[in-house]
């Protein structure tokens, strides 16, 4: 399976931030320390381009977030100081999804499709003309409309399992019906003004497994059912747990492990090929967030596998 990497494309931050920009080396480094992916297949990706960015923001927001020239309010609801190692940054994770797409895709012919994953990226909150919540471009839109745009796909899906809800998402496909937008989210968290995804599932505080997966599972049946895709996005997300000082759920390492289980499991006997990101996740131990990203690559991988075995005829 292919893992795409940019966390030495560091965002430079103040001390004392709360965003926890350690997680991505140490999610690499994990992986690669646990055999989940072998060396050869964890790969640096190539830069967004304005280009590719401009089919999912708007071209003035794309040129002013890359030159500096958003004003303070706006540098304010990104929650990072610009800096050209910022841009380059979201630029790689953009790519990251758009090479993780790809390489999903990869497999032709294949019952099944494929999955790869982006070691970072689910950058859900940056809508059409800005960016928000430590999302700058959004890279799940970005990678979905490169790849209709070269006839790739002819519909995708993006399930977002973040606790947070993908407003930006949610925005750019509000009037697109190539791209069906699936979140489910902690109705009382950020964003406090939702938008409109095409199924929105809003939990309350202290949902834990057995509620969480149980509508879980009825909403991806739902939303395979009428996208009728050819690639999904899973948004995963380490915030749901009930450790993560953002969250306000009450997941557990085990639950969490079998919400990915059922979405990898779910779009694989749909015939769906998934780009899969990390998204959130900020546990009181950085460590907590990391074995999380970790499980959620090693269950990829895992999916990886049997869909190889599908293919094959085993």
């Amino acid at each position: 399976m292919k893992a795409f990497y940019t966390d030495h494309f560091v965002l430079p931050l103040p001390e004392g931030h709360r965003f926890p920009m350690a997680k991505y080396s140490l999610l690499r480094e994990g992986v690669m320390r646990a055999g989940i992916v072998a060396p050869e297949d964890l790969r640096e990706p190539d830069a967004a381009t304005d280009e590719q960015l401009a089919l999912a923001h708007d071209a003035d927001y794309v040129a002013r977030a890359a030159s500096g020239r958003l004003d303070r309010h706006e540098i304010r609801r990104i929650g990072f100081p610009w800096s050209e190692a910022m841009v380059e940054r979201s630029r790689r994770s953009a790519g990251a999804t758009i090479a993780a797409a790809r390489a999903a895709l990869a497999p032709a012919g294949r019952k099944g499709g494929g999955v790869a994953v982006n070691l970072a990226g689910g950058t859900h909150h940056a809508m059409p003309d800005r960016g928000e919540g430590y999302c700058v471009w959004n890279d799940s839109a970005v990678a979905a409309r490169l790849l209709l745009h070269e006839g790739r796909i002819r519909r995708a899906l993006v399930i977002d399992c973040d606790v947070h809800q993908g407003n930006g998402t949610a925005a750019i496909f509000r009037d697109d019906p190539s791209v069906f937008t699936f979140s489910i989210h902690n109705r009382n968290n950020f964003p406090f003004h939702k938008e409109t995804s095409d199924l929105d599932l809003e939990l309350s505080d202290g949902t834990g497994d057995e509620e969480y997966l149980r509508l879980l599972e009825e909403g991806l049946d739902r939303a395979l059912g009428v996208a009728r895709a050819d690639l999904a996005f899973y948004v995963s997300g380490a915030d749901p747990h009930e450790r993560d000082r953002l969250g306000r759920l009450a997941m557990t390492f085990e639950g969490l492990a079998e919400r990915d289980r059922m979405v990898l499991a779910k779009c694989r006997e749909a015939g769906v090929s998934v780009a899969v990101s990390m998204a959130g996740g900020y546990g009181r131990e950085i460590a907590e967030t990391v074995s999380i990203h970790a499980r959620t690559v090693a269950l990829a991988a895992e999916s990886w596998r049997e869909r190889r075995a599908d293919a094959e005829g085993l």
